[in-house]
């Protein structure tokens, strides 16, 4: 039966595994780009401050260093703030 089926040795009409680790590396692939996700989405603000991402107080205490708004106004944009 092998010689009359050649083809067939290894399954899968020749492919032999090659579906099987397709469908797995797609998978797999679905898999790290959801945990990437998920972990960027996880991370608490000390740790995107960390990625260069700022906060709102930081903000404003640079405009103000700048000078592009009064005590004032930096006072009261801080009490929103908080």
């Amino acid at each position: 039966m092998f010689m009359m089926y050649p083809h067939y040795y290894g399954g899968f009409s020749g492919f032999g595994l090659f579906p099987i680790f397709l469908i797995l590396g797609v998978i797999l692939l679905i898999w790290a780009i959801a945990a990437h996700r998920r972990d960027r989405d996880d991370m608490s603000d000390n740790e995107k401050l960390d990625h260069g991402e700022e906060t709102a107080l930081q903000i404003l205490k640079k405009r103000y260093a700048k000078g592009e708004i009064t005590k004032r106004e930096f006072l009261e944009m801080k009490k929103d703030i908080a």
